[in-house]
């Protein structure tokens, strides 16, 4: 794994909001989420949350899909631990 594509997504993951909603994705399984539940569950205004998931999108970390008129929202959980790997392979050994 590149290191520039591993601190793209630890920066994504950076930001308290992201984190939060990455967070919740990890929590809910690979079935995902609503993107109206996630927005009800933090509380966080619609345009914002588009914003956010748009980032972990772009960082690879989240991937959307539509079930008729409903967006969902999925952590990619292998991406996820690529870039643990190489942070406990690259930094954290000897």
């Amino acid at each position: 794994m590149d290191i520039e594509v591993v601190a793209k997504a630890l920066k994504e993951l950076g930001h308290p909001t992201r984190l939060m909603v990455f967070k919740r994705l990890i929590k809910a399984g690979p079935q995902g989420l609503a993107v109206g539940v996630i927005q009800q569950e933090l509380a966080i205004p619609g345009s914002t949350l588009s914003h956010h998931i748009s980032s972990l999108a772009s960082a690879n970390l989240v991937i959307q899909r539509r079930e008729g008129r409903v967006l969902f929202c999925v952590a990619k959980y292998d991406y996820f631990d690529e870039v643990i790997a190489f942070l406990q392979a690259e930094c954290c050994s000897d």
